[in-house]
C-alpha cells in the first residue's frame, strides 16, 4: 500500500433538530396546554487513533464527512432522536490542525485516543420549555443549531524511539534489516527508500524499541531538494537520532566529512528543535574496508570531522551527555548488537520522562555535539 502521510478533509457536524410549538388537542381534555418536544442533537465527528492503521490513504479518496441531522421535535411531548456520531479511524501519530488558521486541533499519540473534530448542533427547544405560571399557552420554540463545519489538515508523524539520518546509500535500510524484522528495499543505487519504514528492535523478551528509516537527505533538502525533507517530520517524536555515515564511498570524489556536515546543516535549517535532539554518530560499511585501511579511515574521519575519539567504556555508567561514535557494518552485523544495547539503555533511562510527550531532562540539558561550530 502506498504510504500517505498528509491529507486534507472537510468535516461538518449534523444540524440539531427544531423544537416543536404544538398544543395538546384531545377530546375531553380542556385546556390541554403546550406539548411540543425538543429537537434531537446533530451527529458529531470524532477522530480515533487506531494502531492497526499506518497510513492516511483513505482520506485521499474520501474527503468529505458530514454528520446526520437530529430529528425535529413533535407534539405529545415527543422529543426528536439525536443522530449517531461518526468516528474516523486514523493512525497513531496523526496531527490534526485547522487548514485555515493552522491551529493545532488534536495530536493522536496513543491507541484508542479520541478527539472531537466537528461538533453537532444542539437541538432546539419545544414550547413545553417556555410554559410558566403566567404564560400557560406559549407559542415560542427555538430552531436547532447548525453543526460545526471545518476544513482540516491531517499529518502523520510516525511514533518511533530512534530515527535514522544520513545521505542516500548510507546504509540505513541495510542497518534496519539487520537489527529488525523490517524488510525495506535495498539496492546499490541512491534513493531506494521512497517512504519511511519502521522496524522493531527486540533486545530481549520484554525490552524493545522502534526505529524509523526515512529517505536519505541531500544538500539543499531544507529548501525542498530530494525526497528526505518531506519525511523529516517523522523524526520529530524520536528520542534519539543515529547519523549514519558511509565510510566506503564508491569513488574518491565523495567526501564523507563534507556529506556529514551537510546533513547536520540541513537538519538545523529544517527545524531547530529536531537539530537539538541527541544525535549519535554511526560509521557504516566497514566490511568494505580491509583491517589495515579500516582503522586509518576511521581515525582520519573523526579528526577531520572534529569528533571526540575517546573510546566508549561498556562497563562504565552510561553517560547521557557524551558524544558517542560507533563503527558498524550493517551488512554483516558487526558492531550492531552493542549499538542496539546502548540505545536500549539510553531509552530505558529517558523513556519514562518522555511518556507524556514532554522533553526529557536529559534532552533539555544535552546540547548535541556540533562539529560545524568548532
Amino acid at each position: 500500500m502506498k504510504f500517505i502521510d498528509e491529507a486534507r478533509i472537510e468535516v461538518a457536524g449534523g444540524n440539531g433538530g427544531n423544537g416543536s410549538a404544538s398544543m395538546r388537542r384531545e377530546k375531553f381534555v380542556p385546556r390541554g396546554g403546550p406539548d411540543g418536544g425538543d429537537g434531537g442533537r446533530g451527529g458529531s465527528i470524532y477522530a480515533v487513533a487506531d494502531k492497526d492503521i499506518n497510513t492516511l490513504v483513505d482520506y485521499r479518496f474520501v474527503k468529505q464527512y458530514r454528520g446526520k441531522h437530529g430529528e425535529n421535535g413533535r407534539g405529545a411531548e415527543c422529543y426528536g432522536k439525536g443522530a449517531d456520531d461518526i468516528y474516523l479511524r486514523m493512525p497513531v501519530g496523526t496531527v490534526i490542525s485547522d487548514n485555515v488558521t493552522g491551529e493545532l486541533d488534536a495530536d493522536l499519540t496513543h491507541d484508542g485516543q479520541e478527539a472531537l473534530i466537528a461538533k453537532g448542533g444542539k437541538g432546539g427547544m419545544g414550547n413545553i420549555r417556555f410554559k410558566t405560571s403566567t404564560n400557560r399557552a406559549p407559542r415560542q420554540f427555538t430552531y436547532g443549531e447548525d453543526g460545526e463545519h471545518r476544513e482540516l489538515h491531517l499529518e502523520l508523524k510516525v511514533i518511533a524511539d530512534v530515527g535514522l539520518l544520513g545521505m542516500p546509500n548510507a546504509g540505513k535500510s541495510t542497518f534496519i534489516r539487520q537489527v529488525s524484522a523490517a524488510r525495506p528495499k535495498v539496492a546499490d543505487y541512491p534513493f531506494t527508500t521512497l517512504h519511511p519504514n519502521l522496524g522493531v528492535v527486540r533486545i530481549d523478551h520484554n525490552r524493545s524499541f522502534v526505529i524509523a528509516d526515512i529517505p536519505g537527505l541531500i544538500e539543499g533538502a531544507a529548501e525542498g531538494a530530494g525526497l528526505g525533507h518531506r519525511f523529516l517530520k517523522h523524526l520529530a517524536r524520536t528520542g534519539i537520532l543515529l547519523h549514519l555515515v558511509d565510510l566506503a564511498p564508491f569513488n574518491d570524489e565523495t567526501d564523507p566529512v563534507a556529506e556529514a556536515r551537510a546533513i547536520v546543516e540541513e537538519l538545523r535549517k529544517y527545524d531547530e528543535a529536531l537539530y537539538q535532539k541527541p544525535r549519535w554518530l554511526v560509521l557504516n560499511k566497514l566490511d568494505m574496508l580491509s583491517e589495515e585501511e579500516r582503522k586509518a579511515r576511521i581515525d582520519a574521519f573523526l579528526v577531520a570531522y572534529d569528533w571526540p575519539t575517546t573510546a566508549i567504556d561498556p562497563y562504565a555508567d552510561f553517560d547521557l551527555t557524551a558524544p558517542r561514535v560507533y563503527t558498524i557494518s550493517g551488512l554483516t552485523g558487526d558492531g550492531c548488537l552493542q549499538l542496539c544495547r546502548d540505545i536500549m539503555t539510553y531509552l530505558d533511562i529517558t523513556r519514562p520522562q518522555r511518556a507524556d510527550a514532554m522533553p526529557t531532562e536529559a534532552e533539555q540539558a544535552l546540547a548535541p555535539y556540533d562539529p560545524t561550530q568548532s
